[in-house]
Order: structure tokens, then sequence, then C-alpha cells
């Protein structure tokens, strides 16, 4: 049988009831332009949903950020209203439309068993190349000219997405006390740009890698632009097959795709490849939940669908634990969880910017999926469903004198 829409507005009505009285949402629902039901009391609604299909009307009765999102993603209902407005309404349905039930926990459960086999060099590989090989020119759309595609850092708050992104290479680079002649390995190296500014103002000789077959044919061109073929070397290679030693090492939005399970031999390897007196900084993307879990209400299953697939978010907690077990010591460790909210807010308003273009550049399937991903790990990040940490490093054991007693070498212009 067949509902037309005027039928299946009458058919949800009670729904709606039952969340008007929760929640009272300035959203409607329509089914193929028909009659609208409003999840709330308001003049003007500020989101609008088009149900398509039958697919989008089970999400919007089981509406989880995970069913909303891949809804939308596969075209089963359409939105209309701002992107901030859209994913405020998702979180707002799926903490009130829902409830963390065991369901939930069994497939976080069969997802953590089925990702212990999968971190071999091969799945790692299509991993990478699924999230970053979409076209260099359709990231170039909406980051910064460099090409950063990590957490910026705003040291006044007052800065450009560009200059942000430089303050935070540099912000790094100057953690890890970097010298004229020092070796420096970056472990996913993207378009270049920190391998680029640490051989241009640390003077430092450096070598980057990649999975990505498109970063490592940019980021190759950027150096050879630049004229620093002699002291940048840019490769496709697992971080798994790299000989050392090397003075510093770099990690910027790299380890979320290691696995957990294997966080120990990351952080081993990060040993073995340091030089006695070296250096090392990890930037990545934590849990806030003590137990590794993934964010609220099925937002982390959406992420693992779409996105990054394989990626695991760890609890600081088991950053530092696991940094030990791989024989390094933390020196220091910085939230930036605020920056990364930042930033995200930057790329999804340039993201929505790109209108026609950006769809030129992508399916209609992969617009729609950055599109929900960004303003989404912007709300994450805004509400500490994730964080962002920098963890600073060496190889444990050593005395306690050579570490300076203070942290202002971070901060040379205060």
């Amino acid at each position: 049988m067949t509902l037309d829409p005027s039928q299946l507005a009458s058919a949800l009505n009670p729904w709606a009831e039952r969340l008007r009285k929760k929640i009272d949402l300035p959203l409607q629902v329509r089914w193929h332009g028909g009659p609208a039901v409003a999840l709330g009391n308001f003049d003007t609604a500020r989101v609008t949903v088009d149900v398509k299909d039958a697919a989008g009307i089970t999400a919007l009765l089981a509406p989880s950020l995970e069913n909303l999102g891949r809804a939308y993603v596969e075209g089963h209902i359409d939105v209309t209203g701002s992107v901030q407005d859209v994913i405020d309404m998702a979180h707002r349905l799926a903490e009130n439309g829902t409830t963390e039930e065991q369901e939930g926990l069994l497939q976080r459960l069969l997802h953590r068993i089925a990702e212990a086999g999968h971190h071999t060099r091969e799945h790692d590989k299509a991993a990478i190349q699924y999230h970053y090989d979409v076209s260099n020119e359709f990231y170039a759309q909406w980051l910064d000219p460099a090409m950063v595609y990590s957490c910026a850092y705003f040291e006044t708050g007052t800065e450009t997405l560009e200059q942000a992104q430089q303050k935070k290479i540099d912000h790094i680079l100057t953690k890890l006390r970097i010298e004229p002649g020092h070796k420096l390995l970056d472990i996913g190296c993207g378009w270049g740009a920190l391998v680029l500014r640490a051989a241009e103002k640390f003077g430092a000789t450096c070598v980057g890698i990649t999975l990505s077959e498109n970063q490592h044919e940019l980021a190759t061109e950027r150096v050879r632009a630049a004229g620093l073929q002699n002291q940048i070397e840019i490769r496709l290679q697992d971080y798994r097959d790299v000989s050392g030693p090397f003075d510093r090492i770099t990690s910027v939005g790299m380890f979320e795709h290691v696995g957990l399970k294997n966080l120990p031999g990351y952080f081993r390897i990060i040993h073995d490849l340091l030089t006695p007196g070296g250096w090392a900084l990890n930037h990545g993307i934590t849990s806030t939940d003590p137990q590794n879990g993934e964010t609220s209400h099925g937002g982390g299953r959406f992420i693992d669908r779409y996105v990054f697939p394989q990626g695991e978010l760890p609890h600081i907690g088991t950053v530092l634990t696991t940094m030990q077990q791989g024989g390094l010591e933390a020196i220091d460790a910085e939230n930036l969880r605020r920056h990364y909210a930042r930033t995200l807010e930057f790329w999804s308003k340039s993201f929505e910017a790109g209108g026609a273009h950006l769809k030129s550049l992508v399916d209609e399937k992969h617009w729609r999926i950055w599109r929900m991903y960004l303003v989404g790990s912007q709300w994450a990040f805004e509400h500490d469903e994730v964080s962002l940490f920098q963890v600073l490093c060496r190889r444990r054991g050593q005395s306690a004198g050579s570490i300076p007693l203070s942290r202002r070498w971070m901060y040379p212009s205060s």
C-alpha cells in the first residue's frame, strides 16, 4: 500500500505530538512536498526535512545520528536550513528520540572485535586513500592555502585560518626544539606543509611519509617548486617500513588510523626511530570516554562507515599509557579541543560557501558526507564529545636534568 502525503502526515502526527511535548523543535517534516508535520510550536521552521522514501521515515522514527546521517547521505531525506541548525536539530532528535540502548553497546563491542584484525598495511592504505584521495582540488576549496588538514592553533583568537595553521606548525616545531641540521620524520605528512616549514624556517632535513597517492604527488610538486629537493624527501610509505634514526619525529592527525591495540607498537616504532636524545610530538584526536568509546547516539558509527573507515580514538589516558608501554616518556600534554572547534567552524563555513563548485568536484554522496562530517565534528569538539591533544615525548629513562625546568621555551614571544 502506498501512502499519499496527507495520509503519511496524519500517521506521523502522534509521533510528532510526543516529541513536541519533550523538546519543541523549530523543525518540520514533509513527505514528497505534502503537508508539513511540525515538531514544535513556531512561526517559521529553522529546518525542514523532506522525506523521500520509507527508509527516510524509518530514520526519523529511530533518530540516532548514525541513522539520520545515513538517510541524508544516501538521499532518503533532504534538509533545508543552515548546516549549524541542521546538526543541532539532529542531536536534539537523537537525544530525545532514542536512548543509548543495549543494541548500541553490542554494536560497539562487535565493531571493536572486528577492527582488531583490520590494521594490516593493505587495509590501512585502503582506508587512507578512501579519505584523502577524494581529490586535491576538493580539499583546496575549503582548507587554507597550505592545505593543512588538522587542528589549527589560535594563539589570540584573532588569527585567520591561514595564520593559525602556520602558528600550529611553528608551535609544534618550537616545542620540539628543532635546530638546523636536525633530521625530521613527519608521519602522515599530508600535502607537505610541516616539512616545508621545518626546512625553510628551522633548517631541518626532512622525510615526509603518506599513504595517499594524491598527497604524495602534490607534496612532491610543492617541494620541487620551493627548490628544497636537497632538504625534503616525500615518500609513499607505511610508518612500519621506515628506517631511522631521526632527531625529531612529528605525527599530526595520523595516529587515529593506527588502531587501539596497535598503539604500543606504534609508539615503540617511534622510540626505535629516534636518536637517543631525540624528541617526538604526537598530535591527534582523542575520545573523551575513559573506556575509549565512540561519540554518543551513533555519531562514531557514522564516521566509521562514511568518513574514516577503521578509525579508532583512544582516551588521553590510553595515549599516555601506551606511550609508556612503547618506551616513551611524556614530557608535555596540551589540550587543543577549543582550537579544533574553531578550525572546523572555518572549514565548515568555507565548505558551505563552496556551493555548486564543490558539488562539481565530487558526487552528491561525497558532498553530503563531508558537509555533515565537518559540522558534526565541530559540534563534537564544542560539546566535549571528542578532544585533541599534543603530547611531547622522548625515550624514557633519560636524565631529568636534560629537560628544561619550565615550559617557557614553547612560547618564545611571551
